[in-house]
């Protein structure tokens, strides 16, 4: 059975080779202890990732979004905020998948579900579904018009689309 020091060690490895084939440009930091765990470069834009262990039960998906720890009260839980984290990059071990889930759409929650198939009671409204936040599927429009990373005014970096949609050329 792994650690969860293993799981992060492996889940941080396979973001990083899935991102790098696809051609993102990964940076570690030099120390631990940073909300995020490395460095997304779309061309001239940085993004903030924390990478993540994902467990599959059935048909879903599930990525924790804290950290926790022990203290002198127990367990102490602690969400990111997009002050500290621009994504999430999850690895899902059991299925061989990274998914990146940016803070626009899931900031704030403690847990995220994607779905791998149709719910039994056919539900579609709010469904996250896993293929539309695997690697390949949102990784490469990172490097187009439409998830331009523009500054906010504190400084960091936010998800910010061109005007109008596909305004300007990808680079080849």
């Amino acid at each position: 059975m792994l650690t969860t020091d293993q799981k992060g060690a492996i889940a941080e490895a396979a973001v990083v080779l899935a991102a790098m084939k696809l051609g993102v440009e990964v940076y570690r930091p030099a120390a631990e202890g940073l909300r995020h765990d490395m460095l997304f470069l779309f061309g001239e834009r940085v993004a903030r990732i924390q990478c993540k262990w994902a467990s599959r039960y059935d048909d879903i998906v599930i990525v924790r979004c804290y950290s926790a720890r022990r203290c002198s009260a127990g367990l102490m839980r602690r969400r990111y905020t997009d002050d500290e984290v621009d994504a999430f990059a999850a690895y899902c071990a059991e299925l061989d998948k990274c998914y990146f889930l940016p803070m626009e759409r899931f900031g704030g929650k403690a847990t995220i579900h994607l779905r791998l198939s149709a719910a039994r009671n056919n539900q579609v409204l709010g469904v996250n579904w896993a293929s539309e936040f695997e690697f390949g599927a949102t990784l490469r429009q990172h490097s187009g018009a439409i998830a331009q990373l523009g500054e906010r005014l504190a400084g960091s970096q936010k998800a910010a689309g061109s005007s109008p949609a596909g305004s300007t050329s990808e680079a080849v």
